[in-house]
């Protein structure tokens, strides 16, 4: 279904402002995966306040995955047990902190505090938002709101792109605190998720909830709808092995491993946080490094808002079929023409590839790839393994950063830049056939009809399209 202008202010305005209230956090997590392309270099010169070293640079991209990676058990429990809208805020706070930390910090040691503390935090941003804004909105304008994520992500890209090569090095970790404490006013204003309440019997709470979000709709009856979809969810409690025991979690479990570790070995993370040095080492006459980063993240940016329009009209699949295409595309440009550079060629007249290869990566790869998997993390499960599974995907993310870090690091240190980019490519073209075959359609569907899909009971599902689960 498209949604056009009035749908913004008629019935659905009250979910956009919690959704981008909640999300504001995706901001601050935009900059600090981006932090280290700007900030790594300076660290590194001459021109320093910080002492850091070549290998001290490259650990700190890792540290901040290291952070996430380390702060799943936070994760788990908050989101489960003091909900999502409380789980955000309290990383909000300590984000705030960290911040504050690396703008006064006069000691690496301090750095990789404050991102290792980050890290952690970014994990909310990942698991708590998406199924925060999953839960809030109605189905026509779902997959619009769960882009917002994204779009804030990239907002914040853009921010520390535009900020770090030019401005004092604290001024990043202002506009970074900036924002969270806007989010920390803000959403604090907002009702809690109302499957989150009705699944910890707060009925009362879910009602006052679900009439801030439908000031048009039928709240009795949508409360009744969410209270049998829970009810059918609580037969019995959620435990991890459900996630490859039962059919349709094992297929989402899969589905959404392999998508957020091949965000990662596209090239994602090692894009945003050595976008100043690859660009320099492709040795480009055509354009400034720190001008085509800018203008890398606005691509970037315009493109995860178009995705974020284009996904309840176009679909899910269309999107990353396209972009996963596209994206195997680019890559193995980047590695042909590092490769021909490696053995000598004069790659000086063609260095606008490189240029060309990134702006229309940054594109495409955020038209689908780069943002489906979030918008579909939130709708995968049922309620009593919403935190288990999501928790367990953003894992996999954050595995799949790891590694992708490493494989870049390792690779382009010991044979050159080209090899690890014709590893991305090879991923990317895996992701494209993984999604023909395996990923099914989720446009439209309610998270009940999303659970039989994923069982198998597609054709059931289609002849009871008009079931009473509706959310």
């Amino acid at each position: 279904m498209v949604v056009g202008i009035p749908d913004l202010f008629k019935g659905t305005f009250p979910q956009f402002v919690a959704a981008i209230s909640g999300t504001l956090f995706a901001i601050s997590d935009g900059m600090t995966y981006a932090w280290t392309a700007p900030y790594v270099p300076y660290l590194m010169s001459d021109e320093s306040h910080v002492k850091t070293s070549k290998t001290q640079g490259e650990w700190l991209e890792t540290t901040l995955l290291i952070g996430s990676f380390s702060g799943i058990p936070v994760t788990i429990y908050l989101v489960h047990f003091i909900g999502r809208k409380k789980a955000l805020l309290t990383a909000s706070f300590v984000v705030l902190l960290s911040w504050i930390t690396m703008a006064l910090g006069n000691r690496i040691e301090y750095i990789f505090a404050a991102r290792f503390s980050l890290g952690v935090c970014c994990n909310m941003a990942i698991v708590a938002a998406p199924m925060y804004t999953a839960e809030i909105a109605e189905q026509k304008i779902r997959g619009l709101l769960s882009g917002i994520i994204y779009i804030n992500m990239h907002i914040g890209v853009l921010a520390v792109y535009c900020v770090g090569p030019y401005l004092p090095f604290y001024s990043a970790s202002i506009v970074g605190a900036v924002v969270v404490t806007l989010e920390l006013i803000i959403f604090s204003t907002v009702p809690e998720s109302p499957h989150f309440l009705l699944y910890k019997d707060k009925v009362d709470e879910a009602r006052i909830a679900l009439q801030y979000l439908r000031p048009n709709g039928d709240v009795d009856k949508e409360l009744k709808e969410i209270c049998d979809y829970i009810e059918r969810q609580k037969t019995d409690k959620g435990r991890i092995q459900d996630l490859f025991l039962i059919k349709s979690c094992r297929k989402a479990t899969f589905i959404l491993a392999v998508l957020n570790v091949g965000q990662h070995m596209c090239a994602y993370t090692v894009m945003l946080m050595n976008l100043h040095l690859i660009l320099e080492a492709a040795g480009t006459i055509y354009m400034d490094s720190a001008v085509a980063a800018i203008i890398f993240a606005a691509i970037m940016l315009l493109a995860t808002i178009f995705g974020s329009f284009q996904s309840d009209l176009f679909g899910r699949r269309i999107l990353l079929i396209f972009s996963s295409s596209f994206t195997c595309l680019c890559l193995l440009a980047l590695a042909i023409y590092f490769h021909l550079k490696y053995l000598g060629y004069d790659v000086l007249p063609v260095s606008w590839i490189p240029i060309v290869s990134c702006m229309i990566y940054a594109g495409v790869f955020k038209s689908g790839m780069g943002i489906v998997p979030i918008m579909i993390t939130g709708e995968m499960f049922p309620v009593k393994l919403k935190s288990i599974g999501v928790t367990v995907a953003d894992m996999m993310y954050v595995i799949g950063g790891i590694v992708g870090l490493q494989v870049y690091q390792h690779l382009s240190n010991r044979y050159g830049l080209h090899v690890p980019f014709y590893v991305f490519a090879a991923w990317a073209f895996s992701v494209l056939i993984f999604t023909v075959f395996y990923i099914p359609e989720t446009k439209g569907k309610s998270l009940d009809e999303i659970q039989k899909i994923l069982g198998g009971d597609e054709k059931h599902q289609e002849e009871h399209s008009h079931c009473d689960t509706k959310l």
